[in-house]
């Protein structure tokens, strides 16, 4: 890779090459296209959280000469996790990273249909990150009352009324972390 790409910062970690997202691209071009390598299947694209940075990992292999997987990683700072996008590279990135974008806030910049996959528009947050916070599942919102009143379902004042509180106080039924004594 350096003597291919000089100035190039490339780490092996973990069996995987690190690299920046500037480099993404053009290394993935060359794995593909190289006669040595021919590295022309992606079969993975998966996303990370590492608390201190969120990374996406990349599978490459060779159909043609029935090798890999090479493994790319392009590490990110989670409030600016933007990457280039690969599906001008590889057309079976699309779906991986719509899933990546959906569940860890990953932007792949040039992706030309980035939107979410699983969850539905207006969704806050990203599931998968280890700093997100679930909805708690044994209170009711608001609309959750409304929803299963409109279906025939009788809800306990009690609940009703935990309900009425968190909307006049413009909250949500977010689950708490435990408290250090909880752990």
């Amino acid at each position: 890779m350096e003597e291919r790409f000089p100035g190039i910062q490339v780490q092996i970690v973990n069996q995987g090459l690190v690299l920046k997202p500037g480099d993404l691209i053009r290394v993935a071009e060359f794995l593909k296209e190289s006669e040595e390598f021919k590295l022309n299947y992606l079969s993975l694209i998966t996303g990370v959280d590492y608390l201190e940075h969120l990374e996406s990992v990349y599978h490459l292999y060779s159909i043609d000469l029935r090798t890999g997987p090479v493994v790319l990683k392009v590490r990110v700072p989670r409030d600016n996790a933007r990457i280039p996008s690969l599906v001008s590279v590889f057309r079976g990135a699309e779906f991986q990273e719509r899933e990546a974008y959906d569940m860890m806030g990953i932007v792949y910049e040039g992706h030309p249909d980035l939107r979410r996959i699983f969850m539905w528009e207006g969704f806050e947050g990203f599931p998968l990150r280890k700093d997100y916070i679930p909805e708690d599942d044994d209170v009711l919102e608001w609309e959750d009352v409304e929803w299963l009143e409109r279906h025939n379902v009788k809800v306990p004042e009690d609940l009703k009324e935990h309900a009425r509180r968190l909307k006049e106080a413009g909250k949500e039924a977010r689950a708490q972390k435990p408290t250090e004594k909880e752990v």
